[in-house]
């Protein structure tokens, strides 16, 4: 193969490559006199220019006398100031309108107790109380919530002191790795509250009765929104038996 042929003159190589006189005896290529190492490293430096059109290089390769180019305009709504009343104190940020719960909490506010799993509302290391309810914060976006009450597992015990839930989950070591620990606390408090409400669910024999009790079977399906893959299901539903014995009254947690 030779400088002037066709190959050279369709292709993406510099004719510039295959004069070199830089050669290396043993690697000479018949009617080519261009090493390995030569072609190379003037390949790489051959890709590494902007393509053509892109200005800059001059020549055939520039961009037309008289044409220009624009900035490509963001897409998408922009960042909107927010206020968010996160364990009883009030959050001034700005984020993205499209921003999760989730995200704004962790990134914005700088609460990372809430974890960011599966983000799409199957594991529930996410759950966070909102008005005292147990939601998903992958599965909600933050401008939602504005004017709503939240809580979050560093607000579940402001003196200082272990909430009953977090004492009972590391006597029973009802954890391994911890990744999940947090959404089961806040699911563990939210069900406890409702158990006292009186709100029966799939497990309930009876949804008629004016009470319902905190059994085994009703443990398991109120908790089983939450996955836990150090399987350390047992221990979690004898944490929540004992903690739905020491807490007396709400968590608080509305």
């Amino acid at each position: 193969m030779s400088a002037g042929s066709d190959y050279t003159g369709g292709g993406n190589l510099s004719p510039a490559l295959l004069t070199t006189t830089s050669v290396t005896p043993d690697r000479r290529d018949e009617g080519v006199a261009l090493s390995r190492h030569d072609f190379l490293a003037g390949a790489a430096s051959w890709n590494a220019r902007p393509p053509a059109g892109a200005g800059g290089m001059g020549g055939a390769g520039s961009r037309p006398p008289g044409t220009s180019f624009h900035r490509a305009e963001a897409l998408g709504p922009e960042p909107a100031r927010i206020t968010l009343t996160v364990n009883g104190r009030r959050h001034d940020v700005i984020a993205d309108p499209r921003a999760t719960l989730l995200d704004t909490l962790r990134e914005r506010i700088g609460l990372t107790g809430t974890k960011k799993g599966c983000d799409r509302g199957e594991c529930g290391a996410c759950t966070v109380h909102v008005n005292g309810r147990r939601i998903l914060a992958c599965m909600t976006l933050a401008v939602m919530h504005t004017a709503d009450e939240i809580t979050t597992i560093e607000g579940i015990a402001p003196d200082g002191q272990l909430h009953p839930v977090q004492a009972a989950f590391i006597e029973h070591d009802a954890f391994q790795c911890g990744y999940c620990t947090s959404g089961q606390i806040m699911s563990a408090l939210a069900l406890l509250d409702e158990i006292r409400r009186g709100e029966p669910s799939a497990a309930t024999d009876d949804v008629t009765a004016p009470a319902v009790m905190l059994s085994e079977p009703e443990i398991r399906e109120r908790m089983s929104g939450n996955l836990c893959r150090c399987s350390c299901y047992p221990q979690i539903v004898a944490a929540v038996r004992q903690a739905g014995d020491a807490v007396a009254e709400p968590s608080g947690a509305g």
